[in-house]
């Protein structure tokens, strides 16, 4: 069952919501000159990336770090287990946790191209801001919630936003504007109404961050075999409550977000290494290759061959293009 999340609603006023219209075409021109061409662009100001796609793509997985998203023009669909959030240019998305989802652009052409961009977080800037603001003396009281969630794109959050990438214009700026806009837009996402989801992950004991510390514990050894008890008494838990928070934070069971990371990364190796399904899965930790064809088709859509030949023709095509 998919679950769609909403957009949130509209609060502003007529001039705020010109001033927002105004910002977003800007921002949008900012992005569409500094790409140029379809991908991700890397940037000079650190964890800041860009992109640029003018059609709309296949669902692309991966693992997602905790990250601030923000899209001037297009539309996209990220999905997570069975829940699917949809936000465009006047919603950004928040990424707390390192979460394996799926995202798709929806919305995109050559004339109107998707134009995004990603800012990663540092989880000790967010402690240490978290701290400043004296937010975790809430926390206690709440309960876990998804590490992912959406927001309205506010002229308040618009503002730094806008500025750091006129920074890419100013490139001397960069080492010492980049850091305090980075901050004040941590600010800005800590001071929002789920704010507090972001600010769970690094603040010590709370059991977000040992769910964090369950999934690092998780992607560094997801080949191994999963031993829940072992996993619940690495990060201080009992083993109902990591369950429980764990599906609260990541939409699934700890056996399910391995199961995710071990095909993503055979994925991954058969387009990139070119070895075959059974090296594959028997690299990622799959002991029975019929369970791994069986699981990849299921997850993917496809056997493990036809998949890969799909992707590889699909990559073939763009560089042609």
């Amino acid at each position: 069952m998919q679950t769609s999340i909403p957009h949130a609603l509209r609060s502003e006023r007529p001039v705020d919501q010109l001033q927002t219209t105004v910002m977003r075409a800007e921002l949008a021109a900012i992005i569409d000159r500094v790409t140029g061409s379809d991908g991700a662009h890397e940037t000079a100001i650190p964890r800041l990336t860009l992109a640029r796609v003018s059609q709309m793509q296949h669902p692309v997985h991966a693992m997602h770090e905790p990250a601030f998203c923000v899209l001037a023009q297009g539309s996209k669909r990220v999905l997570l287990a069975e829940e699917v959030y949809i936000y465009d240019s006047s919603q950004y998305l928040v990424v707390a946790q390192n979460l394996p989802v799926a995202g798709q652009v929806v919305d995109a052409s050559p004339e109107a191209p998707y134009l995004g961009l990603r800012l990663g977080f540092d989880v000790k800037d967010i402690a240490a801001l978290a701290l400043d603001l004296r937010l975790g003396e809430s926390f206690p009281t709440r309960a876990s919630q998804r590490g992912i969630f959406t927001g309205e794109l506010s002229p308040t959050l618009l503002d730094p936003v806008l500025r750091m990438l006129k920074l890419l214009d100013s490139p001397d700026d960069v080492a010492a504007l980049a850091p305090l806009i980075t901050r004040e837009i941590l600010y800005r996402l800590l001071r929002s109404p789920d704010g507090w989801r972001l600010a769970q992950m690094a603040v010590v004991d709370s059991h977000s961050q040992r769910i964090s510390q369950a999934i690092s514990v998780l992607s560094q050894r997801f080949q191994q075999p999963l031993r829940v008890e072992e996993l619940a008494d690495e990060v201080h838990m009992s083993v109902s409550s990591l369950h429980q928070h764990f599906k609260a934070v990541t939409a699934m069971s700890p056996l399910q977000f391995q199961k995710q990371l071990r095909l993503q990364e055979s994925r991954r190796i058969m387009i990139s290494e070119h070895v075959d399904a059974a090296t594959a899965g028997h690299r990622v930790g799959y002991e029975s290759q019929s369970q791994f064809n069986r699981e990849y088709s299921r997850f993917f859509g496809l056997p493990p061959a036809r998949d890969v030949k799909r992707l590889r023709e699909l990559q073939l095509g763009r560089r042609s293009a």
